[in-house]
């Protein structure tokens, strides 16, 4: 049985394919159970469960929340920037469906203030500025929830950098704005009452955002999760692209000590195309279905 539990379509948020073209490749995949998991975008899950059943593939309602987590004390304190995925919700439920938006409205926001920070960086390398032309050409590029991958790849398109890492590296992460805070308590609340459940997603993932940006010890890290998030959550992410057999083990030991679903996925955002590709054991289906709702 293949599963997949955590992947992202160009509809909701920064794949690169729509989620027709997605479920026709999870289908040529034989994936038999999978969730999409666009960052902060709910909306098209109503088309996604008949895309579905049209393929004979089982499905699990997804959403990825990215939480503003304050960790430390004193002046050792810094808020992390941490993922979190919802599963199983209401697709209907309005509370959710407002902070969503919420969120959505904020990224708009936040991107026109990277912009701004960008025309800082452009005036001292003698780049031209971007004006409201180039926002409104990044925004015509986007299907679901804008993010920095959306500029990343317009600055590739204007030749200002190369790739998508030169595009971070020399400009993205510099000139980064907070994203909406949320925290975990309010996320954990907005899909355990919508009828969900709320998984930390790739906790030591160490390219994204995760726990790894404060150790790379593994036992450090669940240890933080232990003492600070267990209220909140109802499982991890076990198995994910950029795992290796060692954090896997872990934290699969972990979430059975502490009685927490385990979940897995590719995280794919086809560039290039990885849904399917995870060892993901048979029996994280059968315990995932008897958590979740049916809607």
């Amino acid at each position: 049985m293949i599963i997949d539990l955590h992947v992202h379509t160009k509809t909701g948020s920064d794949g690169n394919l729509s989620i027709e073209e997605v479920f026709q490749e999870a289908k040529n995949r034989g994936i038999a159970l999978m969730s999409i998991t666009d960052h902060d975008s709910i909306e098209c899950q109503e088309r996604v469960r008949a895309l579905a059943a049209r393929h004979g593939i089982s499905y699990v309602t997804g959403v990825e929340l990215n939480v503003t987590f304050p960790y430390g004390n004193g002046q050792d304190m810094r808020s992390l920037s941490l993922d979190f995925l919802g599963y199983g919700y209401d697709i209907h439920d309005q509370e959710l469906k407002s902070k969503i938006e919420l969120t959505r409205e904020h990224r708009e926001t936040r991107a026109r203030q990277i912009l701004e920070k960008l025309n800082a960086e452009f005036d001292k390398e003698g780049i031209p500025r971007f004006t409201h032309e180039d926002l409104e050409k990044i925004q015509a590029s986007v299907d679901g929830a804008f993010g920095r991958p959306h500029i990343a790849n317009y600055l590739i398109a204007k030749g200002i950098v190369k790739n998508l890492q030169e595009a971070f590296d020399k400009y993205l992460v510099k000139c980064d704005v907070p994203k909406y805070p949320l925290s975990l308590e309010e996320a954990s609340r907005l899909i355990r009452n919508a009828g969900g459940i709320l998984v930390h997603a790739h906790p030591s993932d160490p390219n994204g955002t995760s726990l790894a940006t404060v150790t790379q010890d593994l036992e450090k890290q669940t240890k933080i999760i232990a003492e600070h998030m267990l209220e909140y959550i109802d499982g991890v992410e076990c198995w994910h692209v950029r795992n290796d057999a060692m954090t896997t083990g872990h934290y699969v030991d972990f979430a059975r000590k502490h009685g927490l679903v385990m979940t897995g996925g590719s995280d794919c955002h086809q560039k290039p195309i990885l849904m399917g590709t995870l060892d993901i054991p048979d029996w994280v289906a059968e315990q995932f279905k008897s958590k979740r709702r049916t809607r």
